[in-house]
């Protein structure tokens, strides 16, 4: 007696097949975030940033690789948004705030509402259904911490000085301003992916250099970081058709 088949309609296609590995790749950002998390643990912060930067660089490219796939029309069973929510908080949020709550920024009774204040405020941006702006942008700080607690450590700084970055970064989660989305921004494009891959190639250097690099490189790592952080905020001269 012939075994009756699963009717064709119910067989992974190939496009299925693509697709989950899709989200498969996009999950793998969630194992980097545990051996970030492990190597804060270890008190190797170098390392930390290493992992925090491979989570980062499957984060930038697997929002394209799926929408060249169709991800969303082709499985919808799988949600591709609530999965880069989740590893994004993991690698953005929860490891930074460790590194902040343990890594000695600051005196421990600063650190832990630090931390806490990091974990709250992320919690809840990740919630806001408008994060995003129509035009790409993000709308208020958009809570990546990975980035600032790299510069913590990256920089000399006073831990009352971190505390009060910290706590203004988190009050701006809910402000009405705008940051730059460095994939998916029009404005500026070239220019602006550019200066990402700068970005990347001096703070690769710097973990590199166990977060002690040259001069040049702090500088210009700080000069990109700030033109992300105001490009938002300059009004586009560009008027709408």
């Amino acid at each position: 007696m012939a075994v009756s088949a699963k009717p064709f309609a119910e067989r992974p296609t190939r496009q299925q097949t693509l697709a989950f590995a899709v989200h498969v790749f996009t999950a793998t950002g969630a194992v980097l975030g545990l051996l970030a998390l492990i190597a804060a643990v270890e008190g190797n912060w170098a390392l930390m940033f290493a992992w925090l930067g491979a989570a980062l660089f499957v984060d930038g490219i697997d929002g394209s690789i799926a929408r060249k796939v169709r991800v969303v029309e082709v499985l919808p069973r799988w949600s591709g948004e609530t999965l880069d929510l989740v590893v994004d908080y993991l690698t953005y949020v929860l490891v930074p705030a460790f590194a902040v709550a343990t890594g000695g920024l600051m005196p421990t009774w600063l650190a832990v509402p630090a931390s806490a204040a990091i974990l709250l405020t992320s919690a809840l941006y990740f919630a806001d259904t408008n994060m995003k702006t129509e035009d790409k942008y993000f709308q208020g700080f958009p809570a990546v911490w990975n980035l600032v607690v790299f510069y913590f450590f990256l920089l000399p700084m006073n831990g009352y000085v971190i505390a009060a970055l910290i706590a203004f970064l988190s009050a701006a989660t809910f402000l009405p301003i705008k940051f730059v989305h460095p994939f998916r921004v029009v404005r500026g494009r070239l220019l602006t992916i550019g200066l990402l891959a700068l970005w990347a190639l001096l703070a690769a250097t710097a973990v590199i250099e166990r977060l002690a690099p040259p001069t040049f490189v702090s500088v210009g790592l700080c000069l990109v970081g700030l033109y992300f952080l105001l490009f938002g905020l300059v009004p586009s001269r560009r008027r709408a058709s």
